[in-house]
């Protein structure tokens, strides 16, 4: 018996090392080359401007994950670095999971006041796959462990740039979680040179590391942190929006970490990117993480044989320098902001600054049009009258002030009253009116100094100033926080059903890490309106308080692409901005992916495009984007269904732009839309195309 049992224990063991340790059969040629050395791979992949560059991974145990990172240099490579190891650090918490708060849609949790675990993600490297998928080469690596979760490691290579993603790809089996995440590379050889990063008023800074320097957090803008070396620079930075779960405040939480011990989970020298754990301290949910789903717990790095500086100049080009970038035929508005300009500052006593901060913030991220949400807790929505008309000829008149021929600046508010949930609205011009009216005070009255004032008193009332004014109005973060269950409830009122009603407005919430986009949570209301029947759409908003050049605005921002030539005078009336929203001329972005261009047989969004005959068209798009592109998305309706397409963009490189004509069945449907979204979940996407 024990000859047998040592025949059949030598046999598994010959052919355990009879198997290969790294699988190569799904990896096929796109530019990129493979070659294995025993337990080291070498990936060499299109770097962009003509050159390589290369990742060599080790496969031993007690040896460094990434053996060398370099760069192809006047014919041959040049190491940039070597003696890499990855490194997350995986917080889990508890998610109050309840109807009355949105469910898995909660924004009103506060994560981080209930109990949860820190712990260092474990990497036991054994196996390993490599795997293309379109211009990119996948390498994956068995397998990493924490306490609840289970996964591998995942590193990306994109063609045309020198860019690769590495990712802990774990999921639980334990519901009601949610998580958070700081991730890095661990020098286990040579420190760097230098550790480098750009401070929040754009100064470069370097330190030089010792043995013993101790992890510290960071400040940073663009969210990056660089280590130097004489060769090149190494730059880690998150993906620009995915890392940012939804907060009320965009403050600048030290988004970057260097140093040794970082949390006395990290014992050696490392660079990398963090969060926060207690957020903004107001509601901190952190991310979503069901059920057996695949959370990527991810963060970029970008090779380069130039200095730090230089490096980060190559990072910011995929943000744009973190402005959104200008489109001929269409300006950039962001909406929903409670800076309480007027209260916290106009009308407070202090001195009023001639150019206010929070203006200079928005114009510096090439915001053509920005509608402000003030008197959202300050200020006097419902009288006294004497108190509420001063507020509001103190907004209109900075409003006023702060608006020139390249911006406007324009007044609105949040005003939660008559309709359920919370909700914006938005005039044409400046609006005087009260959001409360006693049993015998006119709906209208003339008054010397302020002209017409209304007072509002119920939601037929509120209807009726929309319409005589060519008002809009829209719920704010719909499905969640104060809006749970808005506009569902009331989808049936006439005043839900009027033009005067526009819809939602998207915010990334909530926030899952498996999700290869942000948030479908107002995507999904909006096919829902259409579906009821009713022509609505869905806008940006940022829904953010503080605005200053300290805080990670960037990340926290969205907007929306108005169809317009020229921004109308403030003087005049924006009616037209109100014009192109009503009729669903724009598309929504986070900046790193715009749709100039998208119509069906020369109908674009907002339009009504009469099918007769065969249903069967091609849908013409136009894309741009900084990050490859993954895919993108054909969504429609017939009244009941939603139907979506998903079309695969990963054979794109980096910072293109291209014209699709995508064929597709429109037989019984009433409404098309489009999404668009690159690797790192940054997307677009489009108002309906009606179809009858």
């Amino acid at each position: 018996m024990k000859k047998i049992l040592f025949f059949l224990l030598l046999i598994f063991s010959l052919y355990a090392q009879a198997q290969p340790l790294v699988d190569l059969n799904a990896f096929k040629s796109n530019g990129a080359v493979v070659s294995i050395d025993q337990k080291r791979v070498t990936i060499k992949w299109p770097g962009g401007a003509s050159a390589f560059s290369r990742v060599v991974l080790d496969l031993e145990k007690n040896q460094p994950l990434f053996y060398s990172i370099g760069e192809e240099e006047n014919g041959r490579f040049v190491d940039i670095v070597k003696g890499l190891d990855p490194a997350f650090i995986l917080r889990q918490g508890t998610r109050t999971l309840s109807p009355s708060s949105g469910s898995w849609d909660v924004f009103f949790d506060r994560v981080p006041n209930r109990p949860y675990t820190t712990e260092l993600v474990r990497l036991d490297k054994s196996t390993a796959s490599v795997h293309t998928i379109g211009a990119s080469t996948v390498v994956k690596i068995n397998k990493v462990n924490s306490r609840d979760f289970s996964g591998h490691i995942e590193i990306t290579f994109y063609n045309g740039s020198p860019l690769f993603n590495i990712a802990a790809v774990i999921a639980t089996d334990k519901d009601s979680t949610a998580i958070l995440y700081d991730a890095g590379l661990v020098n286990k050889k040579a420190l760097w040179k230098n550790v480098a990063w750009s401070d929040v008023k754009n100064t470069m800074l370097k330190m030089e590391p010792a043995a013993g320097t101790p992890s510290t957090d960071v400040e940073v803008k663009y969210r990056t942190v660089i280590g130097e070396n004489a060769t090149g620079s190494l730059a880690v930075f998150p993906a620009p929006h995915q890392y940012f779960y939804p907060l009320d405040e965009a403050f600048n939480l030290k988004f970057t970490w260097y140093g040794k011990n970082y949390l006395d989970l990290v014992p050696d020298f490392g660079i990398g990117i963090r969060q926060e754990p207690t957020g903004d301290r107001r509601f901190v949910p952190w991310f979503n993480a069901p059920p057996q789903t695949q959370q990527r717990l991810n963060f970029f790095c970008l090779a380069s044989s130039k200095n730090a500086k230089a490096t980060l100049e190559l990072v910011k080009q995929f943000t744009n320098n973190d402005v959104f970038p200008q489109l001929a035929g269409h300006k950039r508005m962001a909406t929903h902001f409670h800076n309480e300009f007027i209260m916290d500052v106009v009308l407070s006593g202090k001195p009023v600054p001639e150019k206010p901060e929070f203006v200079d913030v928005l114009k510096k991220h090439g915001l053509d049009i920005v509608k402000l949400a003030e008197f959202h807790g300050p200020g006097h929505p419902k009288g006294p009258d004497s108190i509420r008309l001063v507020e509001l000829k103190a907004l209109f008149d900075q409003t006023k002030r702060l608006s020139d021929s390249s911006f406007l600046l324009l007044p609105g508010e949040e005003a939660n009253n008559f309709y359920g949930g919370h909700w914006l609205a938005f005039f044409p011009k400046p609006v005087y009116w009260i959001m409360s009216r006693k049993e015998q005070a006119p709906f209208e009255t003339k008054d010397p100094q302020y002209g017409t004032v209304y007072r509002v008193g119920n939601k037929e009332e509120m209807l009726k100033l929309l319409e005589k004014e060519k008002g809009l109005a829209w719920v704010a973060h719909a499905r969640t926080k104060a809006s749970t269950g808005y506009p569902d409830k009331y989808k049936d009122e006439a005043f839900f059903k009027s033009d005067t009603y526009l819809g939602a407005a998207w915010k990334s919430i909530p926030a899952d890490l498996s999700w290869p986009k942000l948030s479908e949570r107002v995507l999904k209301l909006v096919d829902d309106m259409a579906n009821w029947g009713h022509k609505k759409h869905a806008i940006a908003e940022s829904d953010i308080f503080t605005i200053t050049n300290q805080n990670e605005m960037y990340a926290h921002l969205n907007v929306i692409y108005l169809k317009m030539n020229k921004l109308p005078a403030y003087e005049q009336g924006w009616q037209s901005v109100l014009d192109a929203m009503r009729n669903g001329k724009f598309f929504v972005s986070t900046g790193e992916v715009l749709i100039p261009n998208f119509t069906i047989n020369g109908k674009e969004s907002g339009d009504v495009l009469k099918l007769s005959g065969a249903k069967k068209v091609n849908i013409d798009a136009a894309l741009q984007w900084n990050f490859p592109m993954n895919f993108a998305e054909i969504v429609s309706g017939d009244g009941e269904k939603v139907y979506r397409e998903r079309i695969n963009l990963n054979h794109t490189t980096a910072f293109g732009k291209q014209k699709f004509s995508w064929p597709v069945d429109l037989t019984g449907k009433k409404w098309v839309r489009i999404e668009a979204w690159d690797i790192a979940a940054n997307g677009a996407f489009t108002p309906m195309i009606w179809l009858e």
